[in-house]
């Protein structure tokens, strides 16, 4: 299973309003945490199953806390019990239909293939 999150303060001492301090502490605690895992300049997405992440995510949250009386978290799941691998597996599966000209498949491709990925 995939969950993507953000999390930031929504006030900070800045001036120029950077959140990368409080941040980057929260993606410590994901890394630390030994689950597959990707940040982007938006989400950092962590692949596991329920019980493995939602703690995670809640360690991060309190991580930008420890810097911000107010905190800001949205996250996103792809739930598919059994899967693994898709943290990469989804683009892989886009840029191979791109790479090789792959019309889309009214089928809906691979079984059980119903990604929605955005370009990287």
């Amino acid at each position: 299973m995939l969950f993507a999150f953000s999390v930031a303060p929504t006030t900070t001492a800045d001036e120029s309003a950077s959140m990368s301090e409080a941040v980057a502490e929260a993606v410590r605690v994901v890394r630390a945490s030994g689950l597959p895992h990707e940040t982007t300049s938006m989400f950092t997405t962590i692949e596991g199953e329920w019980d493995e992440v939602m703690p995670v995510i809640r360690a991060a949250t309190d991580a930008v806390l420890a810097v911000s009386s107010r905190v800001s978290l949205v996250l996103k799941a792809d739930l598919r019990p059994g899967r693994s691998g898709e943290l990469r597996g989804k683009v892989d599966r886009v840029e191979h239909r791109l790479q090789h000209g792959l019309a889309a498949d009214p089928g809906g491709g691979e079984k059980g293939d119903d990604d929605e990925v955005v370009a990287p």
